[in-house]
């Protein structure tokens, strides 16, 4: 069975270097691995509605799928600009849809750019603290872009490896994580509503 690895970029602005470095983490894994599927979710592709508690089948939009590849996923990377110091709400208001148990001890990745190297932990510390409210099993680093790491539009040699580093560290990481939708270690608070 082959294992899936789906990327979510959290922009809803005009394609750019995000997206482009995104893909280019997606296309290096599926090209080095024949057992590996891979996804790509644009947030500016996309319509998701408002989180305001509806079972997400009550929208017409895209948040059911979204909601849906989340869960079919075996790993995740989760890709944002800096904005306004920490992570985009549209990003937010999609995690917000997401039920625990999508993310529960799923092994996930974090991609963030910046202008400046100055908020290198905005992205960073702000969606670690929702994916281990989720539970999820996030790298222990994650990779930070700059304008210096694109030449004339291209990702430089040292940001590709730091990404197809990211990329394999979630695909092992999924090789010692608990079976989709279960925890490692005790429940966070999240996973013991009923």
């Amino acid at each position: 069975m082959p294992t899936r690895l789906l990327a979510i970029v959290g922009s809803v602005t005009p394609p750019g270097r995000l997206l482009n470095a995104t893909r280019w983490l997606l296309n290096s894994a599926s090209g080095s691995r024949k057992d590996l599927e891979v996804e790509l979710i644009n947030l500016a592709d996309k319509k998701v509605a408002f989180a305001d508690g509806r079972p997400p089948e009550q929208y017409n939009d895209d948040t059911a799928a979204i909601i849906e590849s989340v869960r079919a996923a075996d790993g995740v990377i989760v890709a944002s600009p800096v904005y306004r110091g920490s992570f985009t709400g549209a990003l937010k208001n999609m995690l917000d849809h997401l039920p625990v148990e999508s993310l529960a001890g799923k092994p996930v990745g974090i991609v963030a750019m910046g202008a400046t190297q100055h908020h290198y932990l905005g992205v960073d510390w702000h969606l670690r603290d929702v994916l281990a409210w989720f539970g999820a099993l996030a790298v222990p680093t994650s990779v930070y872009l700059l304008s210096a790491d694109f030449v004339d539009g291209q990702l430089t040699e040292s940001a590709q490896q730091d990404l197809k580093d990211l990329a394999d560290a979630v695909i092992k990481l999924k090789a010692v994580a608990p079976a989709s939708g279960t925890f490692l270690g005790p429940k966070p608070l999240a996973g013991r509503r009923s």
